[in-house]
This record gives structure tokens, sequence and C-alpha cells, in this order.
């Protein structure tokens, strides 16, 4: 069902300065910050040969990125990100072996353009599990 990996995001308590780490000290190429109102974040994409790091700071009051960092100060992995071939598939099938979608499970637009779906972490060892359509 999941086909590559799409991206890892990493909740950051301080863009600019993950920016920087990633582009001077590591020496990736990354984007200009990239405000996503409709998910509460503000993102920098970090590409890289075989897949992307997306950094994700809040933007707004009701970010979910805010209540990550709340928790986890220095920020750190929020989720991981698989590609598949159909999402509404997809979702079907891991509902019917018991997992459990997040939100209303209808697909949303995800930052890249592309239908998203999020699935709950206690059902993936402990963590988030972003599915966006290829």
């Amino acid at each position: 069902m999941i086909g590559k990996l799409n991206h890892v995001a990493i909740a950051v308590p301080d863009l600019a300065a993950a920016t920087a780490l990633y582009r001077d000290t590591l020496g990736a190429k990354v984007s200009d910050p990239v405000p996503q109102p409709a998910h509460g974040v503000t993102v920098v994409f970090v590409e890289l040969p075989n897949t992307k790091v997306e950094l994700l700071h809040p933007l707004g009051e009701k970010s979910p990125i805010a209540a990550f960092l709340e928790k986890n100060a220095s920020g750190g992995i929020h989720h991981i990100c698989y590609e598949v071939a159909d999402i509404l598939a997809a979702r079907d099938q891991l509902k019917a072996k018991g997992a459990r979608v997040l939100g209303d499970g209808e697909p949303k637009i995800g930052a890249h353009d592309k239908p998203v779906l999020f699935l709950h972490p206690k059902d993936f060892v402990g963590t988030l599990v972003e599915l966006e359509q290829a």
C-alpha cells in the first residue's frame, strides 16, 4: 500500500535557526518559509536527493505544532509521510483493518497541494503517520 517516504516533518521552536542549520551547517537546499494557514504552520522545505524534510513552525493560536512544542520545547520529529497511489482506497483498507484516521476521515489538501490524511500514532507504534496521494 505505502510507497516511498515523502518526508519527515520536524517541529521547530525557531524556524530561522533551524533553516540556517540545515542550509549552512548541513549544506542542504532549503525553501523560503511557506505559510500554511489552513494547517496552522509555516513550513520550510529541505530538499534531499531521496526525500524531503519539512521544518514546521506554529502559525496562529490554534496550531497543532504549538501544542507539540509545549510538550517538546526543543522541537523534534512530528510525523513521517508516505506516498500512496490512491488515498481513498488506502483509507478504506486501513479503516477495515482497525486503523484510526484522524479528523473527519476525509482527505485535506496538504502542503504539497495533494490530498493527505493522518493516522493515529497509537495505531502505528507511537508515530504520527501522514499519507499523501502520489
